[in-house]
């Protein structure tokens, strides 16, 4: 099958809107002779003439009017693409798939995407949350946000910032009437708000202190699958919450909860954003890398 460049069409309706060959290739910064050896290869291949000739005008020919009434909408088409395309290479703009783990994307929503929002009005970000690990070329998402133990060796990781932690905690209420768990086996004492993994099973806490690792399977009344639902179960005394440290930061520091057996949750891999290596990202692209670079040198 052949196939025809845009200088063909382009030649095709330069002519006809200029009305000589002489004229077109004026328009086009090319020779005469270039536009007529063009023009004359196409009429060959497609087997009709384009154009009448005369050493005096040149017109259309019926098939050459139809051929030109039906590419010039699709080529403007084409031309537009393009130019879309070369002002994302120019200016942050059009959509940014990412694919992150529901705290992580806490974590980072003010700080990081909203503050590009801010910056660029121009980029619309399409945040997908879920458990599971994803590939994200295949998935179609341009980034991924994951602890960095669990970045695929394959891609491009930029550290965005600190090591994170688990925490316990109740409120000074629950505590004041139950008592304070000094080691996780205490637990097994109390309420607590248990938690539900994506694959169904229930999450057994993870502790750790001196190098020797705890699970515990706590009991409770409710069994939850998100952060903000348990974090309300917690502020209303049902017992003590297993979170993110960053999910209930602001409650402790404001003294609605209390953080217990803090010696028994070290410090986690921190998070990292992750992409596959490309050769012409989009100027969004670009400019979102470059401010979560940022953003993890300032953590």
């Amino acid at each position: 099958m052949t196939r025809h460049s845009l200088i063909e069409l382009d030649c095709i309706l330069a002519i006809a809107r200029r009305g000589t060959f002489r004229a077109a290739a004026l328009d086009l910064g090319l020779s005469t002779t270039a536009v007529s050896n063009t023009v004359a290869k196409l009429e060959r291949e497609l087997g009709v003439r384009m154009f009448n000739r005369t050493t005096r005008s040149v017109s259309l020919t019926d098939a050459g009017r139809a051929f030109v009434d039906q590419v010039t909408p699709a080529l403007q088409d084409i031309r537009d693409a393009m130019d879309s395309a070369r002002a994302q290479q120019e200016t942050p703009s059009g959509t940014l798939r990412i694919n992150a783990f529901a705290t992580a994307a806490r974590e980072i929503l003010a700080p990081l995407l909203l503050q590009f929002l801010q910056r660029y009005p121009q980029v619309h970000i399409d945040l997908v949350t879920e458990g599971r690990l994803v590939d994200i070329v295949a998935d179609g998402f341009d980034i991924g946000i994951r602890t960095d133990d669990l970045v695929p060796s394959d891609m491009i990781a930029i550290p965005l910032g600190s090591a994170r932690s688990h925490a316990v905690v109740a409120t000074p209420a629950y505590l004041r009437d139950y008592g304070t768990p000094r080691v996780p086996p205490d637990l097994l004492a109390h309420a607590c708000i248990r938690v539900r993994l994506p694959n169904g099973a229930a999450y057994r806490w993870r502790f750790e202190k001196d190098g020797e690792a705890v699970h515990i399977d706590v009991g409770g009344r409710i069994t939850l699958d998100e952060a903000s639902l348990a974090r309300i179960a917690v502020l209303e005394d049902f017992g003590l919450g297993f979170f993110m440290e960053s999910d209930v930061r602001d409650d402790i520091a404001a003294g609605r909860l209390v953080r217990v057996l803090e010696d028994w949750t070290p410090p986690l891999a921190p998070l990292s954003l992750y992409y596959p290596s490309r050769r012409n990202p989009s100027a969004a692209f670009r400019a979102f890398v470059d401010l979560a670079r940022a953003f993890g040198r300032q953590r």
